[in-house]
């Protein structure tokens, strides 16, 4: 019995994959998706905490600002499936959805499993078929994409390829960055991969005993060695590490230090609520009141407990320093701490601790309005395996819909050629 020719074979059954899946069967087209992982769209399960943030409620405009690399390569994809339209998917599929600080869209479950579920059933309900199996090879013909060799010698034959098999992080997930070494045998470039959204590990000793803290409406400050004006300034939450720090504003800012990690500096905000001199005459008024007691003791009310003498050991005081005792340029140099805590970092945290991948198949190789491949006829890409990558807040996920939607409305029908 000869093997069926697909209109359309999908390498990876996560986010991208499933809605270019969905997309192209619910135009009449057969579709394979070959996922290597026994379940389909894994990595969806861990973003957000286990919630998904899944789009962002905004315009696409928005959305690029929030890109970090070629923003300008997803005009035609996001206008074409914005975040308006992520949403409308999902709840037709039965997820209800709700809009958090931020803009965040989440499913109102807060399970991302949900949202799992729903891309399955949007690719089946339509007629894609999924089987497992780890593809090693994009099968080409006269220089042309025709189908995919998997583990086991299994081949399937397809008229057309889309690899959306996703990037580095979260390698348990099946995004072991196979897709890059695909994309590199195929002809294409790859603009060397590495973690974006990441922990930064930094210089000090001080961070084991801050380990677990966190810290609520505080602004962070990144800045490049020599440069005046900050790469980024955002008020939010992050926490400390053993190495360094993470969260969310940590994350976002991870993205945009693309150069050795010593080039920059980040400040931390405590009070940004409070101008310098309001946040003199608070500890003014607070030092009043306790002139007999321990400094370490009387900023309590200011400061996070856990945080209050690495506070001070910074502005280069002791907490057992009796408040009376603490000069004027000693509470000059604890409020230029409290409102621009200095961290150094040393390094990112490795590509396996990313959210996402920076880097990724040159899109200059790639036409941004269907994602197919300018050097090999038949060959189409979609999400993180692409040179595509953005800050936190659901923006991640919405290039993986709007880059799979490109792929899915653009393969070729049959008849079509």
């Amino acid at each position: 019995m000869t093997a069926p020719v697909w209109d359309a074979i999908v390498i990876g059954g996560g986010a991208a994959g499933l809605l270019c899946a969905g997309t192209a069967a619910r135009r009449g087209l057969s579709v394979l998706v070959v996922e290597s992982r026994e379940r389909p769209a894994r990595k969806i399960l861990v973003t957000g905490k286990g919630r998904c943030n899944l789009t962002n409620d905004c315009a696409p405009e928005e959305v690029r600002k929030n890109v970090c690399r070629n923003p300008k390569f997803l005009y035609s994809a996001l206008d074409a499936f914005p975040p308006a339209e992520t949403m409308r998917l999902f709840e037709s599929l039965g997820v209800p959805l709700k809009t958090e600080r931020g803009n965040r869209v989440f499913p109102v479950s807060e399970n991302a499993r949900d949202i799992a579920d729903a891309l399955v059933r949007h690719a089946k309900d339509a007629g894609a078929r999924i089987v497992q199996g780890k593809v090693e090879q994009i099968l080409l013909e006269e220089g042309a994409a025709a189908g995919v060799r998997a583990e086991g010698s299994r081949e399937y034959r397809g008229r057309s390829v889309v690899l959306a098999a996703g990037g580095m992080s979260y390698p348990g997930t099946g995004s072991d960055g196979s897709g890059f070494r695909l994309a590199r045998e195929a002809g294409h470039e790859i603009i060397p991969p590495r973690g974006s959204l990441v922990p930064v590990h930094c210089q000090g000793d001080f961070f084991p005993r801050l380990a677990g803290l966190s810290l609520k409406n505080v602004t962070l400050t990144l800045m490049e060695a020599g440069k005046k004006k900050p790469l980024f300034r955002e008020l939010g939450e992050m926490l400390f590490t053993h190495q360094g720090v993470s969260g969310p504003l940590v994350l976002s800012a991870s993205a945009l230090m693309d150069k050795p990690a010593g080039a920059y500096r980040l400040f931390i905000d405590m009070k940004p609520g409070l101008s310098p001199e309001q946040l003199d005459a608070r500890m003014v008024r607070d030092f009043s009141a306790a002139q007999n007691r321990d400094l370490g003791n009387v900023l309590d009310a200011l400061l996070p407990r856990a945080f209050v003498t690495t506070a001070l050991e910074a502005a280069g005081l002791a907490p057992g320093r009796k408040v009376r005792e603490v000069t004027r340029e000693e509470r000059t140099r604890l409020g230029e701490v409290i409102k621009a805590f200095p961290l150094v970092p040393a390094a990112l945290g490795p590509v396996e601790e990313a959210v996402v991948t920076a880097g990724g198949v040159k899109v200059t190789q790639v036409d941004p309005r269907t994602m197919a491949s300018k050097l090999v006829p038949g060959l189409y890409f979609a999400g993180e395996v692409l040179d595509i990558d953005a800050r936190t807040g659901g923006f991640n996920l919405q290039l993986a819909f709007c880059t799979g939607y490109a792929a899915g409305m653009a393969l070729p029908k049959q008849a079509e050629g």
